[in-house]
């Protein structure tokens, strides 16, 4: 979930932040590594909040990564979905992994790049090292892109072809059309690594379940508003207000 919205639903909602595998200091807790098609991840997490504490009404938001991971969860469950699944929401969504990869890879990137490569080694080293013989390293020394460490690291251990596999297997484009609850996507238009192309070509399913807003403006997961008040974190508010549309619960209050 998303840790700055988190005030602003404090009011009529409970609010769970949830780290991907491996992230906020919990790569001692599984061997495994995380990817961006870990959906299952968090099918289970809705499960659980489901089955063991009986929530009536949840929504599912994620930024970057954690969108695509959101809305490829919400396309594979299709109609399938459980009746509590209220809603679900992507900020700059990466739901084209293969076109943010190249995106990554223009000159334009390079210092975001660089510090994309330097943190996967790093996390890559400590994985290594927690975990003794089961991830070797040969190889990624020499990797200086995006893409070169998921066809030398991701692919390798994560149970893919390659890169190319990966991107295809893991990006929620390729499951948008089957989203059958109600779903928001949030992106801009000069965001520097997530394409505007990919929402606004022929190559994006019309799926009249996915509404997408995109500004002009807001770059890769900031949209900070000049304004004051609400609408200064403007992501974050046009979460609240989407949950709030659909949350039966909050009409009863």
């Amino acid at each position: 979930m998303l840790g700055a919205a988190e005030k602003a639903f404090r009011a009529a909602f409970n609010v769970l932040r949830v780290n991907q595998r491996n992230c906020g200091g919990t790569a001692h807790l599984t061997p495994t590594l995380y990817n961006s098609g870990l959906s299952g991840d968090m099918r289970a997490v809705v499960n659980e909040l489901i089955a063991k504490d009986s929530l009536k009404e949840i929504f599912v938001a994620g930024s970057s990564m954690g969108g695509n991971i959101v809305l490829k969860m919400a396309g594979e469950f299709g109609a399938e979905a459980p009746a509590e699944l209220k809603g679900v929401i992507g900020i700059c969504p990466a739901i084209d992994l293969a076109a943010c990869a190249d995106d990554l890879a223009e000159a334009r990137n390079f210092i975001y790049e660089r510090h994309f490569v330097n943190s996967l080694k790093r996390s890559m080293r400590l994985k290594a090292a927690l975990y003794p013989g089961r991830y070797p390293l040969d190889g990624l020394g020499r990797v200086r892109t995006v893409r070169e460490f998921d066809d030398v690291i991701t692919a390798r251990f994560c149970g893919f072809r390659d890169a190319d596999d990966y991107y295809y297997r893991a990006s929620a484009l390729r499951v948008i059309a089957e989203i059958r609850v109600p779903a928001l996507i949030l992106t801009a238009q000069d965001d520097p690594f997530v394409p505007f192309e990919t929402f606004s070509n022929g190559g994006f399913p019309a799926n009249p379940n996915v509404t997408v807003i995109a500004p002009r403006y807001g770059g890769h997961c900031a949209f900070i508003s000049r304004e004051s008040g609400e609408e200064r974190f403007w992501a974050e508010a046009r979460v609240v207000e989407f949950c709030r549309e659909r949350s039966e619960l909050v009409g009863r209050n």
